[in-house]
């Protein structure tokens, strides 16, 4: 496999202001008043508009990526707010006026190669949803996404007379003294709950525009509306339910049954919050590296063993400057990997400080790079545009298929140990959590009319719901109501959070395929993501050798198998 050849811009100018709202406009219109003959020329000026989204979507993506690198540089926070505010309105009519010119095209039944009816059916249903009244509401929405995104990034705490980020903070929750831990995520509490009020007032008026979008649309909610604009032809609002009922039937048992162990093994009267994640041996929390730097040698080494295009992939980034993995003050939260679809190396944001969670972070977004090294090649961007169903299966698949490989970054056999009992643990203590955030989206989005206090209300009976009886909140009843605030996908990316679980049962479905023939295993894993979004998910999901299923049955079977793996480790 080659990695990226040079780009070379075959109908876009070279020097276009992609920020400026006159020059974009200048292009969309050629492209709309542009006329064909024949499939062949159909196809050119599909290769042309494909050339421009992915030169658009570059653009937006370094000013996305810039403001939330320093979310204190007010001139990145103006650049990103004016292509937000100017370009993408502009764009998202545009392209409406393109689709439709594509669809109504007496050529387009002519089209031939893998992608196309995968990619018109996406189309079609976009020109059933877009309404152009949606499309400043959209960008409010964007804007008031970016306000999240700096009030999080905002957030500190004074320890021990130092400043330091919520990351660095949540780092002491390793700790094995637990007065530490707990005046720690104590501290961590408070400083979230200053922005309480601030917080519920924003969602509610996010709650309020979406479902404005989804009434424009003929949408009865914007549930609905939502699976529609995200595409989801393969599941519906009824499956993920039943997603629900399987987490709660097959996998929260388990978890409480992981925790009772955690608290008899820190020889705890009540597991509390601040417990969950020291080691349960009561062991010094692992450090398995010290600077960025490190974590990219680690992370590459890793990648060369299971195969040396995955570590080809991140020395390229590396040398492109792609990579921004540490945590500091003004930082946003979290971490992502953005595709950039016309120079094709993607860029990693991290806010790592240390810790095995950090590790498994960069092997995640790691997965996510070199999915988007592999569809890179693919003709039409629209090609490389994959759902988050195939993007969580390539990053969540990557942390389990690099296990075998941890020993390099862990040398000590108890550590590795520990840190692969802990990938477990993790593997199956998310999916109650995805089901939580995935149902409370549910909740609050067929009852727009809800206010703040009733939408918290039904935050904490959803919690209640998925995270059994182990943990003791006693005291911590008004924390326990706010920790939804911290998962930015309720903000940011509403109903991009069921992937996660999706994408979990498909990774530990490629994990038990690898154990039983790593070689076959990896090579099925590239196949499937060198498609991009040229089939439907099942047939993706199939290309990885692993079924696309939700049913309670899969579910335990594969909850089984990572049981038996913890039971061997001990």
């Amino acid at each position: 496999m080659e990695m990226l050849a040079p780009v070379t811009r075959r109908y876009l100018p070279e020097s276009v202001a992609l920020g400026d709202r006159a020059a974009v406009s200048q292009l969309f219109e050629e492209l709309i008043a542009r006329e064909f003959g024949g499939a062949a020329e159909l196809e050119q000026w599909l290769l042309d508009l494909s050339e421009l989204e992915a030169a658009l979507s570059e653009e937006g993506a370094w000013r996305y990526i810039r403001m939330t690198c320093d979310t204190r540089d007010e001139a990145a926070t103006q650049r990103y707010q004016a292509f937000v505010n100017e370009v993408l309105p502009l764009v998202e009519e545009r392209m409406d006026k393109l689709h439709r010119k594509l669809v109504a095209s007496p050529f387009v039944g002519d089209l031939r190669g893998e992608g196309y009816a995968v990619y018109l059916r996406g189309l079609r249903e976009q020109i059933r949803i877009f309404r152009e009244a949606n499309v400043p509401l959209q960008t409010e929405l964007r804007n008031l996404a970016q306000i999240y995104s700096a009030t999080i990034g905002a957030m500190n705490v004074e320890w021990k007379g130092e400043t330091v980020t919520l990351p660095r903070a949540g780092a002491l929750l390793e700790e094995t003294d637990r007065s530490v831990r707990e005046e720690a995520y104590r501290l961590i509490a408070a400083r979230r709950m200053q922005d309480q009020e601030k917080l519920n007032d924003l969602y509610h008026r996010m709650i309020g525009i979406r479902h404005q979008v989804s009434a424009n649309a003929g949408f009865s909610n914007y549930r609905d509306y939502a699976y529609a604009a995200l595409g989801r032809f393969d599941h519906a609002p009824a499956d993920a339910e039943a997603f629900h009922q399987s987490v709660e039937r097959a996998v929260v048992p388990v978890v409480e049954r992981l925790e009772q162990e955690r608290s008899l093994s820190l020889g705890l009267d009540a597991l509390r919050p601040w417990d969950l994640q020291v080691d349960p041996t009561g062991q010094s929390p692992l450090r398995p590296f010290a600077s960025s730097d490190e974590l990219i040698a680690l992370a590459t080494t890793v990648f060369d063993k299971l195969h040396p295009y995955f570590g080809d992939c991140l020395r390229t980034m590396q040398r492109a400057g792609r990579l921004d993995l540490g945590s500091r003050e003004g930082k946003a939260p979290g971490g992502y990997n953005y595709p950039l679809y016309e120079t094709g190396a993607p860029f990693i944001f991290m806010n790592a400080v240390g810790t095995t969670d950090d590790v498994v972070t960069m092997l995640h977004e790691g997965g996510h790079a070199v999915h988007s090294f592999l569809s890179h090649p693919l003709p039409l961007t629209g090609f490389k545009s994959f759902p988050s169903e195939v993007a969580e299966l390539a990053s969540m698949g990557m942390e389990l298929l690099t296990m075998d490989h941890w020993h390099l970054v862990y040398p000590d056999p108890a550590d590795l140990r520990r840190a692969r009992r802990d990938q477990l643990e993790r593997v199956l203590s998310i999916l109650p959590w995805v089901a939580t955030i995935d149902a409370f989206q549910h909740e609050v989005h067929t009852h727009p009319e809800w206010m703040p206090a009733e939408r918290t209300a039904a935050w904490v009976a959803t919690y209640k719901r998925f995270s059994g009886n182990v943990v003791d909140w006693s005291g911590l009843e008004e924390q326990r109501s706010t920790l939804w605030h911290k998962q930015l996908h309720l903000f940011e990316l509403p109903f991009y959070y069921i992937e996660y679980g999706i994408a979990q049962l498909g990774a530990i479905a490629i994990w038990r395929n690898y154990k039983r023939d790593p070689a076959a295993a990896v090579e099925a894993y590239v196949s499937a993501l060198k498609l991009g979004y040229t089939r439907p998910l099942p047939a993706i999901y199939e290309a990885a050798g692993i079924r696309f299923d939700l049913s309670q049955a899969y579910v335990m079977e594969l909850v089984k198998e990572v049981s038996a793996e913890l039971e061997q480790l001990g």
